[in-house]
């Protein structure tokens, strides 16, 4: 608990978060962006708030029907945090529906996209929308009678449903009374959300849940529809698990999920016509409150509506498509395993390909001299290549050993199916330590050679998911180097099985080193200022928020280190406060990629290290997961990352914004020459050589000799 005089260094966790999902928004607003780009930002916002309200808001609902206090390090208990997100929330949604209503719309209906509503239909519209609705739609629709007889549906997470007020239409009763009554008709999940009907003047397209509306009278025979609303609901969607009370984890996780969709309602999302009266009986079966009900002034479920803009071939209306390239080094050599032998090897996604990934992990497969493939997975796609990898790797008689986090959050399901199948073809599958998310992404490859075996390791900073690479920005760094190797044997050797806390040679782990690593980095360089010596921090992550990091942050900036940090959701660091943060600077870059990769640097010139990890600075990865962060050793990488993933993104000036001491962000000013960090990547990537010194030279100065290469052990026999 945070004591009251701390609590103004600290920005509220959940408040920063939301004015992340605020600059997301922003981009969408871009009239410099193509349409399609533009919509795919306001899906975002979308698709963001709802993980926020299953997680988040959930969470601080549970606390209080608990009466758990827990006060963040900024002293706001959880009523206060949840009325702030209220406000903001209630903000944020408006302002998203006007950019709707008042730019997207517009635009998609100017190229021919627009969405049809009742009022505009011709005659033949009509016809064909009526055509489709009894030939596609009507045969799956179940209407629901909600009185006495027939209690309030249940209704899955994040499904769109409509709320109808019916009347009886007998004509033989008497005039002056009426009967009206709520139903509810669910929106089939099965059929697709953008209906085109096919005309002859050309497609028209209407969204599902209006079809539906128009034609709700036939639902109910005997009835007239005074008034139809679409509605959704979202739901606590965090899975409630005891692991010391389980015998079976995986078969605890699959009941869990199939309990999710009972879980609390915790947001009502209604169409800005409904009633007051309708409203009222919605949230009073939901068990919601007024602060819990956003009404909508257009479509629910904004991220479906990206497939209008896939409608649209033209070149202008999307960013120009990019293919990641491999790097020539690597490109036509025999083996990646002769190349890493002979140097460490950085990949930077998606500007270049996360296929050596892949094929790192297909040549170990099929390699006759591979004896043992170990590897971490906490995210991966449905179709996975690495999986595939690994699979056939065990098929091949390598002793193959992955560790599947079942507990990732929204990819619970698909980690089960994907450990099911590698169980089912030999694979050793093991799902980590209780009590703790295994976060790493690692892969140790055991390779029997001419001078004995040698041990070839993968860390990452993003997952082993090849559809994520194309759009998160990560880094890949593979390396022989035996000492790393020991390291990640060791850690292997503690997920798996029975073992103490080694002595990590190069790595810091969590939850035992790695909050105490980064503490004494950023300690080392509040003594090197402290001497009148340069100091220096740079940082790229997607979060801070651990008030340890943050206090010592502080002490750092006002012994004189310079610190410059880019953080792209989370932060609760105020910087720019006179005599606590003068030394700080935070910015946030929001761009076509999501900004996803987590390298450290401490120290000015030949006092540099520079380090990787799949961590950010948060009490959950310090404290309640397996991560890693691993020393950058080889001279060129280190320059490397100091130039292009920190120094790019620092001098950003086209797509960042800076954090101010109250917790607001302001665009950075464009001033020249404009430096837009992912475009500058993007050419590089194209131009596959080394960048011209003007382009990328913005930290690592000619000044900076970095430190010589540590001497490199000969293979463990």
């Amino acid at each position: 608990m945070a004591e009251s005089g701390d609590r103004q260094l600290f920005i509220n966790r959940e408040l920063s978060w939301l004015a992340f999902n605020e600059r997301v928004l922003d981009e969408a607003k871009q009239p410099t962006l193509p349409l399609h780009e533009r919509l795919k930002f306001l899906a975002i916002v979308s698709s963001n708030l709802d993980e926020f309200f299953m997680v988040r808001v959930a969470g601080l609902k549970q606390q209080l029907l608990g009466g758990i206090v827990e006060v963040p390090a900024d002293g706001l208990p959880a009523a206060e945090q949840l009325a702030a997100i209220s406000e903001r929330t209630h903000q944020m949604v408006t302002e998203q529906h006007r950019v709707w209503t008042n730019d997207l719309r517009p635009a998609l209906t100017a190229r021919g996209l627009g969405l049809l509503t009742r009022d505009a239909l011709t005659p033949d519209q009509r016809q064909a929308a009526r055509v489709y609705f009894h030939s596609n739609v009507f045969p799956a629709l179940t209407p629901l009678a909600v009185d006495p007889g027939h209690p309030f549906p249940h209704l899955k997470n994040k499904s769109l449903n409509i709320a109808l007020v019916v009347r009886r239409s007998d004509k033989r009763r008497r005039k002056d009374v009426t009967e009206t009554s709520l139903a509810v008709v669910q929106v089939p999940a099965v059929l697709p959300r953008l209906v085109t009907l096919n005309l002859l003047t050309g497609p028209a397209y209407v969204l599902l849940e209006e079809l539906i509306s128009w034609h709700a009278a036939e639902l109910f025979p005997g009835y007239a529809v005074d008034q139809a609303a679409a509605f959704r609901v979202t739901r606590n969607w965090d899975l409630n698990i005891d692991e010391e009370e389980s015998e079976d984890l995986l078969a605890l996780i699959q009941q869990e999920l199939r309990r999710r969709d009972r879980g609390m309602a915790v947001r009502l999302e209604i169409d800005a016509a409904a009633t007051t009266a309708m409203e009222q009986q919605l949230t009073a079966a939901l068990k919601l409150g007024p602060a819990d009900v956003y009404r909508v002034s257009g479509p629910l479920q904004l991220s479906d509506l990206t497939a209008l803009a896939e409608q649209d071939p033209k070149p202008d209306a999307r960013v120009e498509p990019y293919l990641p390239v491999t790097p020539p080094g690597i490109k036509d050599v025999e083996s990646l395993f002769q190349v890493i032998a002979q140097k460490d090897l950085l990949l930077h996604h998606p500007y270049e390909a996360f296929d050596p990934v892949v094929r790192f992990l297909e040549e170990a497969a099929d390699d006759p001299n591979v004896l043992a493939i170990k590897q971490t997975m906490y995210r991966t796609t449905g179709d996975s290549p690495v999986a595939r990898a690994l699979v056939r790797a065990s098929e091949n008689g390598k002793q193959v050993a992955v560790l599947v986090e079942l507990k990732a959050r929204l990819d619970e399901a698909n980690n089960i199916a994907w450990a099911r199948r590698m169980e089912e073809n030999g694979v050793h599958v093991v799902y980590g330590l209780m009590g703790l998310k295994t976060h790493c992404k690692v892969t140790l490859v055991v390779r029997r050679e001419a001078n004995g075996i040698r041990r070839y390791v993968h860390l990452g900073t993003g997952n082993y998911n090849a559809a994520t690479a194309r759009s998160y920005t990560d880094v890949s760094l593979f390396t022989a180097r035996p000492e790393m190797a020991d390291d990640v044997t060791a850690l292997f050797n503690l997920l798996t099985g029975y073992s103490t806390q080694p002595n990590w040679r190069r790595l810091a782990v969590a939850p035992t080193t790695l909050q105490t690593k980064v503490l004494e980095l950023i300690e080392r360089e509040a003594q090197r200022a402290k001497k009148g010596d340069p100091a220096r921090i740079l940082g790229k992550l997607n979060a801070l928020a651990d008030p340890l990091v943050i206090r010592a942050l502080y002490a750092a900036s006002q012994a004189g280190v310079e610190i410059e940090l880019v953080v792209r959701g989370i932060c609760c660091l105020r910087p720019g406060v006179p005599g606590l943060s003068d030394r700080i600077r935070v910015v946030s870059v929001i761009d076509r990629f999501l900004e996803h990769s987590r390298v450290f640097a401490f120290g000015v010139g030949a006092h540099t290290e520079v380090y990787v990890s799949s961590a950010d600075w948060m009490p959950r990865n310090f404290h309640r997961r397996i991560e890693v962060m691993a020393p950058v050793e080889d001279a060129a990488l280190r320059t490397r990352l100091l130039d292009e993933v920190l120094g790019l993104a620092i001098k950003d000036n086209v797509k960042a914004h800076q954090l101010k001491a109250d917790g607001t962000y302001v665009r950075v000013a464009n001033e020249l020459p404009p430096v837009r960090s992912q475009a500058v990547l993007i050419e590089q990537a194209r131009r596959s050589q080394a960048p011209s010194e003007p382009l990328l030279r913005h930290v690592a100065a000619p000044t900076d000799k970095p430190l010589p290469e540590p001497q490199r052990s000969p293979p463990t026999p």
